[in-house]
């Protein structure tokens, strides 16, 4: 019986990603499993210019287009609430290595204030406590300053869409209201935004967005073995498409600036405008 009720749940669950046009797609939304029960839609390692396994939708660069700083989230708004919801601790380093990876900037340690603080206080010991042998290159002015500063945010997180839940309710009839009363679709909505660190001038900015099932409350109604055969598709599926929300927006913003053209204000930027006061 219980066999029969998991190939009853496979098969909901396929048709109804199937309708919804986005089955292993965690770009476009979707299961957003990509090989592993606790795979996300960054995947990979990058090292310097090159990269391995990386997501072969993420989009690429030619060159770099300068050095870069990425805000680690931590104090923000969202920032909290995320993680209790999620069980994610952090998205920024599945940030760093998409960027990395997608060869458009230079990454460097500024944004991250844990980082940036631990690697502080290792180059003051370095240089000042004279334990360290001579020629370590220690002196000042080595340090690689970012050109430009990326900030991501989180604008819908954990919203239920409820489409899934419909879908397989349907599909399973009668007998398929349980299932369906803890099956969801999750959407996340996110931005990322580029600012010129100099200036300060914002120089672009992207939406992303996906969704990942949520099987909630369905698998315990079927016991402990259709928990454990089903149990990675709800391993913190929100976060999983936040992940992927981010890939997206990052993505967009990448073919954005591959196209990148400077806006001019007659006059010059800062000296006034043309909106006049009378």
């Amino acid at each position: 019986m219980l066999n029969t009720k998991l190939t009853a749940i496979v098969g909901a669950v396929a048709a109804s990603l199937t309708l919804a046009g986005c089955a292993n797609n965690p770009l476009a939304g979707g299961s957003v499993s990509t090989g592993s029960p606790d795979a996300t839609a960054v995947s990979g390692a990058a090292g310097g210019g090159t990269s391995a396994g990386a997501n072969a939708s993420l989009e690429r660069c030619p060159a770099p287009l300068g050095t870069l700083a990425v805000d680690d989230g931590r104090g923000k708004e969202w920032y909290a609430s995320f993680g209790a919801a999620t069980k994610v601790t952090t998205i920024e380093p599945l940030i760093r290595l998409a960027v990395q990876q997608s060869n458009c900037f230079v990454i460097t340690s500024v944004g991250n204030a844990r980082t940036e603080s631990k690697l502080s206080a290792i180059t003051d010991k370095q240089r000042n406590s004279g334990e360290f042998r001579a020629g370590s290159k220690q002196q000042k002015g080595q340090r690689v300053a970012a050109d430009y500063y990326m900030e991501p945010s989180i604008i819908i997180d954990n919203s239920s869409t409820g489409r899934m839940a419909g879908a397989v309710g349907g599909l399973l009839g009668p007998g398929g209201a349980l299932l369906a009363a803890g099956m969801e679709s999750k959407v996340s909505v996110v931005t990322m935004t580029l600012f010129d660190i100099r200036s300060g001038v914002q120089l672009a900015i992207s939406e992303g967005n996906a969704t990942a099932t949520n099987f909630g409350a369905a698998l315990g109604a079927f016991g402990p073995g259709a928990a454990g055969g089903l149990g990675g598709f709800s391993q913190t599926p929100e976060g999983k498409a936040t992940v992927a929300a981010f890939t997206d927006a990052y993505n967009k913003m990448v073919v954005a600036l591959r196209n990148y053209k400077a806006q001019d204000v007659k006059g010059g930027l800062g000296r006034g405008g043309q909106l006049k006061v009378n």
